[in-house]
């Protein structure tokens, strides 16, 4: 089993930042990437970002390329997303997950979700 715990959510003004951070333990080792999903009320979840937790690469869902970073800390066994230039179209809980690999991922197959953190964003 792999648990993960977000934090970093809150409340922030529109064009503001805020870091997410999801620290994983159990048995990481059989998962591969790592990244977040989003679900704003009255949707479905959504792709936001993976990384691989070995090679550092990175993939975005279109809505947040070039606002959005997601990295590591392979020591910590942490995953980041820094949200910038925030919309309040970006409001919405936001889950960490884990997969066996990237592709995986990206097309929903998540093996572990983290119970997830609100962001807020007001206009």
């Amino acid at each position: 089993q792999v648990q993960l715990v977000e934090s970093g959510g809150g409340l922030v003004q529109a064009g503001g930042s805020l870091r997410l951070s999801c620290a994983a333990s159990g048995r990481t080792f059989g998962t591969s990437a790592m990244g977040w999903f989003r679900q704003a009320p009255g949707k479905e979840r959504e792709f936001v970002a993976a990384i691989n937790w070995r090679s550092g690469s990175t993939n975005y869902a279109d809505s947040v390329k070039g606002r959005f970073t997601i990295s590591r800390d392979n020591a910590q066994n942490t995953v980041y997303l820094h949200l910038d230039s925030l919309k309040p179209e970006d409001t919405a809980v936001y889950y960490c997950a884990a997969g066996l690999n990237e592709l995986l991922l990206i097309h929903g197959r998540v093996s572990y979700w983290g119970a997830g953190t609100r962001v807020t964003v007001s206009s």
